[in-house]
């Protein structure tokens, strides 16, 4: 099983990655080249990169299976302010840029909003985005989320996943997400049925990373809030289903689920689930008191 979770990019970049990561016993792992809201970015740090595929290679972590994910703000549906989308063509450039130098193979990336565009209109715009960004080849891979449906997401059926992917002229994937399938109205204990309609439609060869969360929402709420592993409305059972699921077992499957504390608003007191959320998930045993024994760990 290739499983891993959201980790961070700080100070030592790729190295502080791979080092927490493997803090929770995790083979692989996801990270923001910066922060995903803005566009403040430091140059790639050659030395940290090599230590950090060093220590890859040292704990049997495929650097082929890591996953970087583009920044919030890129919006490559709108392009009402034709400088915003060039922006966000332009930016999306250096982040794939920045994977080829870091030996990344896959970005994720939200499809976009339309905004107050149609959206035909919208997703004609990212296909034609995509196909000026990847006129430049690159040796990153970028994978369209599926998306919840909230406000004028695109991306939010196979439908569109589709008119996009067959549209754009290069090679390009699709990054399941548990909670954005439930909250954009897929039944997730009918997830045979997905993956059928998936590959008659797209190709199971196309879904290259699964975002496996929990979610604190009802089915079709197209509203996108995660949830800890077992703790909402998908449940344990039926994710293990999905992680497990013999079709997708060399698909890297990345955690993104909340942080734990008390009192969610004090950032030095909430604390990463993911160390006990993998290891719940290789035992395939539901622990009821994961957040307790969180809070106990870190305290």
């Amino acid at each position: 099983m290739i499983i891993g979770s959201h980790v961070g990019f700080g100070k030592t970049q790729l190295l502080g990655s791979v080092q927490e990561a493997l803090s929770y016993g995790a083979n692989t792992f996801m990270f923001y080249t910066g922060a995903p809201q803005n566009t403040l970015r430091k140059d790639i740090d050659e030395e940290l990169t090599k230590k950090a595929q060093e220590l890859m290679k040292e704990n049997n972590v495929d650097i082929k299976n890591v996953i970087c994910h583009a920044p919030y703000i890129i919006n490559l549906a709108n392009n009402l302010d034709s400088s915003k989308w060039d922006f966000s063509i332009n930016f999306l450039k250096e982040e794939l840029n920045r994977c080829a130098k870091l030996g990344i193979s896959y970005m994720v990336l939200h499809p976009g909003s339309a905004v107050s565009l149609p959206k035909d209109i919208a997703i004609k715009n990212i296909i034609d985005a995509l196909n000026i960004i990847l006129k430049t080849p690159s040796s990153c891979k970028i994978l369209l989320e599926t998306m919840a449906g909230k406000g004028s997401e695109l991306g939010v059926n196979l439908e569109e996943l589709k008119t996009i992917i067959d549209n754009v002229h290069y090679d390009i994937g699709v990054c399941l997400d548990t909670c954005h399938l439930n909250d954009s109205g897929i039944d997730l204990n009918k997830f045979d049925e997905y993956l059928e309609c998936f590959d008659q439609m797209i190709g199971l060869d196309k879904i290259n990373c699964i975002h496996i969360n929990d979610s604190k929402n009802p089915i079709a709420s197209h509203k996108d809030r995660h949830e800890n592993i077992g703790y909402g409305t998908i449940g344990f059972s039926t994710l293990l289903k999905i992680i497990y699921h013999e079709k997708l077992k060399d698909v890297p499957k990345i955690l993104e689920t909340p942080y734990v504390g008390q009192n969610m608003m004090d950032k030095e007191r909430i604390y990463p689930p993911y160390k006990f959320e993998i290891t719940m998930i290789k035992n395939q045993q539901f622990d009821e008191k994961l957040i307790e024994n969180i809070n106990n760990y870190y305290k």
